[in-house]
């Protein structure tokens, strides 16, 4: 049985992951933007999903714990 403490730790974790995992994406490619590297594009733009895509596997995981 999932608990609220299961509920908050996950809620805590994505937000945690997320934002390092995205920041550090978008603060590298924008870096990379600024001094004209196109490379950095590729960076840059995924930075949100793949954040998003972090809680949502991390709530996957939560979930074949139920019953």
């Amino acid at each position: 049985m999932i608990s609220r403490s299961d509920i908050l730790l996950l809620g805590l974790t994505a937000g945690v992951v997320g934002c390092l995992v995205g920041g550090m994406m978008f603060g590298i490619g924008l870096g990379l933007v600024v001094q004209r590297a196109h490379i950095g594009w590729l960076l840059l733009l995924p930075a949100a999903p793949v954040a998003g895509l972090l809680g949502y596997v991390l709530a996957r995981k939560l979930a074949r714990r139920l019953p």
